[in-house]
């Protein structure tokens, strides 16, 4: 059975790539536009092993949406890629804070995300 990742981001060219990089490495693949959209599939979906988020996007921002989804009880092990332009060191220390478990600076290659994905998916 696939693990399901949920990508997160209000780019859709962005989230076609990383969808297209993930479902060519065999990951069942959901998609959100923003923060509030994300927990929304989140509350939907059956189990996601692994959440790929942007920073920067309306609604809600994605470091707020990883503090929420920790501390939802359901939710708050599901480790989360920060995938974003933020490259400050402030921003990458906010992200660790909420509970991000890796940070790529776009624009980034797809075997770097593979690995990251790979590494930290939850079995």
């Amino acid at each position: 059975m696939a693990k399901t990742i949920l990508i997160v981001d209000d780019s859709s060219s962005l989230r076609t790539v990383v969808r297209l990089a993930l479902a060519r490495a065999g990951y069942d693949v959901l998609e959100a536009g923003d923060g509030v959209a994300a927990l929304e599939a989140l509350a939907k979906a059956p189990k996601v092993h692994l959440i790929v988020c942007d920073v920067n996007m309306p609604k809600m921002d994605g470091i707020t949406f990883v503090t929420q989804v920790r501390q939802h009880p359901q939710h708050r092990f599901i480790p989360v890629v920060m995938l974003t332009t933020e490259g400050e060191q402030d921003a990458m220390n906010r992200g660790r804070q909420a509970g991000a478990k890796a940070w790529i600076v776009k624009p980034f290659n797809p075997p770097q995300l593979l690995d990251a994905v790979s590494k930290l998916v939850l079995p």
